[in-house]
């Protein structure tokens, strides 16, 4: 499915890197017709395998990536989501950058 909003993928590439995040993905409803101007940026990350990071380093990735999006950004990993709906979450999520 297209994404609903515009980002900055380059701006993104370079966060990532920085933030030691190997993939970033957009789903929920970035993805669909129900995106609104009120809509928050749903966002899986996963993270290099040697990187440590903190609840305090999670919720300042968190916040920067909002202010490159421009949006509130909901960011999970794929271990955060609910094994009820984790494979569709996966299989619908639009990579942004890896």
């Amino acid at each position: 499915m297209p994404l609903q909003i515009e980002v900055p993928r380059e701006e993104i590439a370079d966060f990532c890197r920085r933030n030691q995040i190997r993939k970033l993905a957009i789903f929920g409803s970035a993805l669909r017709d129900d995106f609104t101007p009120q809509s928050d940026v749903d966002v899986l990350v996963w993270f290099e395998p040697e990187a440590r990071v903190g609840l305090i380093t999670f919720g300042g990735i968190e916040r920067r990536l909002s202010s490159i999006v421009g949006r509130a950004v909901d960011m999970h990993t794929p271990d955060m989501l609910s094994k009820y709906f984790r494979d569709r979450v996966l299989t619908e999520a639009e990579t942004v950058y890896a």
